[in-house]
């Protein structure tokens, strides 16, 4: 005896109809800005992730309606847009919010406090992983490392770093957001929103003043090794092997290049606390 659909609790539902279209005048001004992209590039199709940048930086995030725009001006299909726009995380698939706020919880950012910062936020701002609050500022999100591990442990919003934080910190920052208070990031250019930051990677040039001059390079700690290597800093402490040298050293203050972070600080190691020494208990084969 055989089963129906129904009788199993599948429903097979009616196809998606097609999105939607951009209004007339918000799809003549988005061409506008597309052919400046696509101009960029030998072959058209090279512009979609800009593209997608483009779009999303209408709506906040991009809509069926925004890869169909995509798709339709560079002669590809929606499953060939939608296939890019699944794959890379940047690009948001439902409303969002002002603010995109990341947690790195990597490995080095997550034992130096990232996963306690995002534990904590969830709980204050009442939201989980990639939900956004009520008012629709403040979107939040774990994130993979973003290659500033020398200041761990690290948030973003809207791509921008702030660096060495902490639960309290942190809190403060998402609560300045929501309240529309000005917020600097440790470096780069000053904040914006998510839908000019996705305008500017789009390609567009940032028009705010002092923006573009404002944009960051490396920090401090990530430059100490190139700056010893070309003889610009005093060499960085040598720790010593466990053993007196270790123990009677006087205490001094340390050098920038000796604590380069607000959680660089001494720890009790097998080199700092000899009650408590490394190493196998006992020997192989024992």
């Amino acid at each position: 005896m055989t089963t129906s659909s129904s009788e199993r609790g599948v429903s097979l539902g009616m196809p998606e109809l097609p999105a939607p279209a951009y209004p007339d005048d918000v799809r003549a001004r988005l061409e506008t800005d597309a052919r400046e992209v696509i101009a960029r590039y030998p072959d058209s199709r090279s512009a979609l992730l800009p593209l997608l940048h483009l779009v999303q930086s209408e709506e906040g995030h991009v809509t069926r309606t925004g890869m169909r725009f995509c798709a339709d001006i560079l002669g590809l299909t929606t499953a060939e847009v939608t296939a890019v726009a699944t794959f890379y995380t940047m690009y948001r698939r439902r409303p969002s919010g002002d603010y995109q706020v990341g947690v790195c919880t990597n490995t080095l950012c997550a034992v130096m406090g990232g996963d306690a910062i995002f534990e904590e936020l969830q709980e204050h701002l009442g939201v989980g992983n990639g939900e956004t609050t009520d008012d629709g500022k403040v979107t939040l999100e774990h994130i993979e490392c973003n290659a500033a591990c020398d200041f761990a442990p690290v948030m973003m919003v809207n791509w921008e770093f702030f660096d060495n934080q902490t639960p309290g910190s942190a809190k403060r920052l998402v609560d300045d957001l929501r309240a529309g208070r000005p917020v600097t990031p440790t470096r780069g250019a000053p904040l914006c929103t998510f839908k000019e930051t996705a305008r500017v990677l789009a390609g567009f040039p940032d028009e705010r003043d002092g923006a573009v001059e404002s944009g960051g390079s490396a920090g401090h700690a990530s430059l100490v090794g190139l700056k010893l290597a070309k003889g610009e800093a005093a060499p960085a402490r040598v720790v010593h092997p466990r053993g007196e040298a270790a123990r009677t050293e006087a205490p001094h203050d340390p050098s920038p290049t000796e604590h380069l972070s607000s959680h660089d600080a001494p720890q009790d190691t097998s080199a700092s606390d000899p009650a408590h020494p490394a190493g196998p208990a006992a020997e192989e084969g024992e």
